[in-house]
């Protein structure tokens, strides 16, 4: 027996599926698709992965559109020429009758998806699950935004605050699992940035050991690395950017067109990105442990004041083994406030 869905719920799933492309479709941003009977049933689903659009494959896999089918997606369909032609020009063949998706499309050289469709005798519409897609596509949203794309800062840290022993020693404060659920994570991102400094002190290796695509590494400063080191093994494109202007970081980023990156690096790199208001992310490993001394996760910002403090919002908590997984998100009222 086929599985039927009400419209809240088979959006939910496309959002699912569109999850599925992190990390594989940028500079696209990620996307789900599922078509549905008039009554419900699931007739076939896609997400984009850096090829055909989730459209395409959800009608591709189709091989009849039963009246009344409905398409549900979780970006508007686009309506331009890239790599591949527009969704609406498919849709329209294909002989579906409605679309409901759940975001516009802010990207002004492939919006106006809705207005073909509507032009074209198709039952359109939006909103439903909005929230929800939005938050699973805001790599990709903040980049159309702020043209640069998303930056997060992965942090693992003790209860007071350290990411190191006042002997340097860090390795390891979080538990396996931690570390797991970060290699899980750098599958999902576009590109991993690391300092120089972090590089000669901890010989990072930086890929998502086995559990998904390698993300380009990119390393920040003017020190040589040995040749040696992990981050040369040639299991990822690894850029090193001779500089610690980061201007310079952001231009890469942007001619490479990442949706979303990573930090890992020390607290002077990661603090260095806070002060010129580069972090829209935070992602908090938490181990039950204290140091009392030792190197602080986040240098001076220059704060003086409490009113000056720089703001976060709590989106998600997790346990993950014996440590506590925090997600942050830059608060609207900083960004309001300058910061």
């Amino acid at each position: 027996m086929k599985q039927v869905l009400r419209a809240e719920a088979a959006m939910a799933r496309a959002i699912d599926c569109a999850r599925l492309g992190l990390g594989k479709t940028f500079p696209n941003p990620i996307v789900g698709a599922v078509i549905t009977s008039a009554t419900g049933e699931v007739l076939s689903e896609g997400f984009h992965q850096g090829g055909d659009h989730a459209e395409v494959i959800a009608l591709n896999a189709v091989k009849e559109i039963p009246v009344g089918a409905i398409l549900y997606v979780s970006l508007e369909p686009c309506n331009h020429h890239g790599k591949t032609p527009p969704c609406v020009d498919a849709i329209i063949k294909s002989g579906l009758k409605k679309v409901v998706y759940a975001v516009n499309d802010p990207n002004p050289a492939a919006a106006g998806g809705a207005d073909r469709l509507r032009a074209a005798g198709i039952e359109v519409e939006s909103g439903i699950g909005e929230v929800q897609a939005r938050l699973e596509n805001r790599a990709w949203l903040t980049k159309i935004e702020l043209g640069r794309p998303r930056i997060t800062w992965k942090i693992a840290s003790t209860m007071d605050g350290k990411v190191a022993a006042s002997d340097g020693s860090s390795k390891w404060i979080t538990g396996e699992l931690a570390r797991t659920d970060v290699a899980h994570m750098r599958s999902q991102f576009d590109a991993i940035i690391t300092s120089t400094a972090t590089v000669i002190a901890d010989d990072p290796l930086m890929t998502s050991k086995g559990f998904g695509k390698n993300p380009v590494r990119i390393v920040m400063g003017r020190t040589e690395i040995n040749a040696g080191a992990q981050i040369m093994d040639g299991s990822a494109e690894t850029i090193f950017i001779k500089s610690q202007n980061l201007k310079d970081l952001i231009t890469l980023a942007n001619e490479r067109g990442f949706n979303q990156v990573l930090i890992e690096s020390g607290p002077t790199f990661g603090t260095a990105l806070l002060r010129e208001d580069l972090i829209d992310e935070v992602v908090l490993f938490q181990a039950p442990t204290l140091l009392g001394s030792g190197t602080p996760s986040i240098g001076d910002l220059g704060i003086t004041n409490i009113a000056g403090r720089l703001d976060f919002e709590i989106s998600d908590v997790e346990v993950i083994g014996s440590d506590l997984k925090i997600t942050l998100f830059k608060s609207a009222n900083s960004t309001e406030s300058g910061r």
